[in-house]
């Protein structure tokens, strides 16, 4: 976790001292400045967790220095320090910012105990921002979705049926053939809002509460059986390389399911006929993770199209994937679901050669899991 970092804005360099040295030995990062206006200036070049602000100041006064803090950052979490503590300029201080007061001399543990709650009260913000922001980007996928996903569909499936209502095509095989492709809209359609609503159900917090101790080996072989039909009607061949011993990790069986068998499904359809798509369990080089590779022979990925492979609604569109259905959130549900895990995803790959997913999730040392 990133060091909290802590301004001391006070114009007695004892306490700047003073402050500078328990913060440091506590591992924070720590900043003092002797008036309001080099105060500020470091304010806004650092962006600090934390702000101590001594209310009587040389230059631009303490007040002041509060109002401008909350202008420029209202997440920045600011204490008033001062001599000359009083009910009237305490109320004053809160009124413009400030989180808590704290009147000299005040103690060593008196100290530490409003930095530790004021730090608190930082993370609580930026947790709550976060969230405002994940909702935001939600409701505007969401519109990005039925302005963009779901209306093309809706359109061509209303146009058949406009077509033969109103007696446009007499012919019943066209006929058919209309209704048969309003129909693989309509399966479009259906996928498209199962996919969206899995990714509304991945929060990190509902998902923990369903982890069991699992062995990743079990999960994956029966992931690999279950695509085998699959993979032999593409003319592909699918290996499982398990690894030695009990590959453990915490999760939720079904969500660990369903991100081995899109990245499987993906390696299949994306594949040449002929090839083959390579399962492997690793431990990574700190031994703390296990490191899942899903390699296939494929058409690969371009260096173009791989920052952006894991975002929302995102297809990679070339006359080899043309004839590709998919609702381009596939592999964004499965980062959301690895990420649940405390887990994460990245893709090498070439293009002509193929693509290697590795998923890497926290190893765990229970000696026995649930298959």
């Amino acid at each position: 976790m990133e060091k909290a970092t802590i301004l001391v804005i006070d114009d007695e360099q004892e306490m700047c001292d003073l402050c500078y040295d328990v913060f440091t030995k506590k591992g924070y990062r720590a900043e003092t400045a002797k008036d309001g206006d080099v105060g500020l200036r470091k304010v806004k070049k650092l962006k600090p967790d934390f702000v101590l602000v001594d209310l009587k100041l040389p230059g631009m006064s303490g007040t002041k220095v509060l109002k401008e803090i909350k202008d420029f950052d209202p997440s920045i979490v600011s204490v008033v320090i001062t001599g000359y503590a009083s009910i009237e300029s305490a109320v004053e201080a809160v009124k413009l910012g400030a989180y808590d007061y704290l009147p000299k001399p005040f103690t060593l543990d008196q100290l530490l105990t409003v930095t530790k709650r004021g730090l608190e009260r930082r993370q609580l913000i930026l947790e709550s921002t976060a969230l405002r922001q994940e909702k935001k980007k939600m409701q505007e996928l969401f519109i990005s979705m039925v302005s963009h996903q779901l209306r093309s569909p809706l359109t061509a499936v209303q146009g058949y049926f406009d077509l033969i209502l109103g007696d446009f095509v007499n012919d019943v095989a066209e006929q058919k053939k209309m209704i048969k492709r309003a129909g693989m809209r309509i399966k479009t359609l259906l996928n498209l809002i199962n996919d969206w609503l899995k990714m509304a159900e991945v929060d990190k917090d509902r998902v923990e509460k369903k982890f069991e101790y699992l062995n990743l080996s079990s999960i994956i072989s029966e992931t690999v059986d279950l695509m085998q039909p699959l993979a032999r009607n593409k003319g592909v061949s699918l290996q499982f390389k398990s690894s030695d011993g009990l590959s453990l990790v915490r999760g939720d069986k079904e969500i660990l399911q369903e991100v081995f068998t899109n990245l499987i499904d993906n390696g299949i359809k994306y594949n040449k006929d002929g090839g083959t798509v390579t399962i492997s369990i690793k431990e990574n080089s700190s031994q703390k993770n296990l490191n899942i590779e899903i390699s296939d022979t494929g058409m690969g990925i371009s260096e173009a199209d791989i920052p952006f492979i894991f975002d929302e609604f995102l297809r990679v569109k070339n006359e080899k994937t043309q004839q590709i259905t998919g609702t381009g959130l596939g592999l964004s549900i499965v980062k959301r679901m690895v990420e649940a895990h405390s887990g994460s995803i990245k893709v090498s790959s070439e293009p002509g050669k193929g693509s290697t997913f590795t998923v890497s999730l926290p190893k765990s040392y229970k000696s026995k899991a649930k298959r």
